[in-house]
């Protein structure tokens, strides 16, 4: 099978279900209510598709700082990838409901730990059922793999180098977060709002359009033309989650070494809190 684009269509996907080397993931969440996701998957999923969940597999205990969804532990996060049956030759489809807020983690993750065929499922979950393609309540028995991970240390900065970078030339720091809670004007999830000083604002919902498919390839590269000659790019959002979307969207457009800040405002803010 040849590699693939970052994106795949519902048409796509089914038509490569029961290939053996194509695994799909429901990575569907609700940030107000942590078990939803998994319900849904429980109650109707993609055929075959196994789950992972935000807090319990794509993130790492919460901590005092950190953020509020650090990084996984890139060996039990491997592991749990290796007993769903992912080999290092695997194509991974992942998919939510939520414009790839999700499945973006997932997908970078993957792309972070080594993995290089990897997709998200244009439109999720509604897409595929809008299509008309089956779902199902039966939960998949996994063919235990061997997912060896290959870390790419380059692609992730803490507090510390955001600090000491933020402010050099050609170097740009992109919140990722909706355009309120970057001015300031609203924050409902963190103590303290506003943004990291420099930072300019590119909200994550504008990388899809109508039916939370992904906008074209000219859309996302116009969407960064005043970017583009940045020598460095660091992206943020409120936990490392949804920046990935902004990540996916640079992938596509071409521009790539986009940098993850991944305890994001979350971690910056914490240290200001009894500041």
């Amino acid at each position: 099978m040849q590699d693939i684009n970052s994106i795949v269509s519902p048409e796509w996907l089914a038509a490569h279900l029961d290939d053996p080397k194509v695994i799909v993931i429901d990575c569907r969440f609700s940030l107000a209510d942590p078990e939803l996701g998994q319900q849904q998957y429980k109650t109707n999923h993609i055929p075959g598709a196994f789950y992972l969940d935000l807090n319990r597999d794509l993130s790492s205990p919460v901590s005092e700082h950190g953020g509020r969804h650090p990084l996984p532990n890139p060996t039990e996060l491997a592991e749990k990838l290796s007993a769903i049956g992912i080999t290092d030759d695997t194509l991974i489809v992942a998919y939510d409901d939520s414009r790839f807020a999700f499945a973006a983690r997932l997908w970078w993750l993957l792309r972070y730990m080594g993995a290089h065929r990897v997709a998200i499922l244009d439109g999720g979950f509604s897409a595929w059922q809008t299509a008309g393609y089956p779902t199902s309540d039966t939960l998949p028995t996994p063919q235990p793999g061997k997912f060896v991970p290959q870390l790419q240390p380059g692609w992730v900065v803490d507090i510390d180098t955001v600090k000491t970078r933020k402010d050099q030339p050609g170097v740009v720091l992109i919140d990722s977060r909706e355009s309120d809670r970057y001015q300031g004007l609203r924050e409902p999830i963190d103590p303290i709002a506003g943004h990291i000083p420099g930072a300019v604002n590119y909200p994550w919902q504008e990388v899809t359009g109508e039916g939370g498919k992904a906008r074209s390839q000219v859309e996302q590269q116009q969407r960064w033309a005043q970017i583009q000659p940045a020598e460095e790019i660091i992206v943020y959002c409120g936990s490392g989650v949804t920046a990935c979307v902004n990540l996916l969207s640079l992938e596509i457009a071409g521009i790539r070494d986009a940098k993850l800040y991944a305890g994001s405002w979350s971690d910056w803010c914490s240290y200001l809190v009894n500041s």
